[in-house]
């Protein structure tokens, strides 16, 4: 298992539109993959569970990948938020 920490720095926080498309870059992978925010933690393949987090800008969330493909899957999720989130 590999994990990694972002601070989301969208003024909005993790809304719908960058919510949905990382579910869809999460998907793309065969590894589960989990975002956890403080005590809470959810799928990142789903969509309701990620805006239930409720995640707003200058928090920390701990994204962890774990199985076939976690170090592609935890590069490209990295990516991902630094350039969306």
């Amino acid at each position: 298992m590999k994990e990694f920490k972002y601070v989301i720095k969208d003024k909005e926080g993790i809304h719908a539109r960058p919510a949905g498309l990382f579910v869809k870059e999460a998907s793309a992978y065969p590894c589960t993959v989990t975002i956890c925010k403080g005590d809470k933690e959810t799928d990142a393949k789903r969509i309701f569970g990620i805006m239930g987090l409720g995640v707003k800008c200058g928090e920390e969330i701990t994204v962890k990948v774990n199985g076939e493909k976690e170090e592609e899957a935890m590069a490209a999720l990295s990516k991902f938020l630094e350039e969306n989130l």
